[in-house]
């Protein structure tokens, strides 16, 4: 058991693109953490909408408490239960990957497109197998949710580190996005680390994670910089990717929590 890599945060991101939540635990599953991105915000096409093209939505902030889930946006406030949906089935795609959702309500909708400015639809996966993601690297099919493209992403705390010590404006963790952060020994050690253990959960590693843009959006302000994507490309630029933190699957379901230590 490793003495050194202890799990320091972990968080959920209930609706794809908008502010995660920080946990003491989280109970994983096939398709990431329980509640992580199984909603979305798709708009008059049913195409997904991130950060990329509208950064203001690291501005929403969402909570969960008794089976309902509150968004709150400057001075406005909303909230919906987890499980509301209406029952009419919407084809849409991450990326390649197609999947089915459902609509939460009309209420929600109206309430996003109104702040956003722009007409949308929230929309919410249901069940397993609702949406599959090939690892090209693995020749897999894996269940997922409505992540970019993996289950779940580590990040070591020396990868920020080293990262921090070349930022004339240091960063947080906030800005990758991360599900599970662990206190490490060496930059980018995460990308190397095969089938470990922590908690009641065994996960395995796929590949380091490929960054865009959206790592530049100051998820505090909303407003897109240079930086770290600038710095980053110089030292972990691979093929056409720059990378930081890496992708992991569960195989099995179970709790992990803060201060539990990474089995290899």
């Amino acid at each position: 058991m490793s003495k050194i890599h202890i799990v320091k945060e972990i968080y959920i991101y209930p609706i794809k693109s908008l502010a995660g939540i920080s946990c003491q635990q989280a109970f994983a599953e096939e398709m990431g953490f329980e509640n992580d991105r199984r909603w979305m915000l798709i708009d008059t096409e049913n195409l997904h909408i991130t950060q990329r093209e509208y950064p203001i939505l690291s501005q929403f902030y969402p909570q969960i408490s008794e089976g309902k889930i509150s968004i709150t946006f400057e001075d406005y406030k909303h909230e919906f239960s987890v499980d509301e949906y209406i029952n009419q089935p919407i084809d849409t795609k991450v990326w390649e990957d197609k999947s089915e959702v459902f609509e939460v309500n009309k209420e929600s909708s109206k309430w996003f497109s109104k702040h956003l400015g722009f007409e949308c639809k929230l929309v919410k996966i249901m069940k397993i197998g609702d949406r599959k993601h090939e690892s090209s690297r693995l020749k897999e099919t894996f269940n997922v949710s409505l992540a970019d493209g993996y289950p779940y992403l580590l990040v070591g705390t020396k990868s920020l580190d080293f990262l921090n010590e070349k930022l004339v404006d240091k960063i947080t963790v906030l800005r990758f996005r991360p599900n599970i952060v662990v206190n490490s020994a060496n930059p980018h050690e995460e990308d190397h680390f095969d089938t470990f253990t922590i908690g009641e959960v065994q996960f395995k590693n796929i590949k380091p994670c490929g960054r865009c843009i959206m790592v530049n959006n100051d998820p505090q302000k909303g407003i897109i910089k240079k930086e770290p994507l600038k710095t980053l490309s110089t030292y972990r630029k691979v093929d056409n990717s720059v990378l930081f933190g890496t992708n992991i699957v569960s195989l099995n379901s179970g709790i992990i929590s803060v201060g539990d230590a990474v089995v290899f």
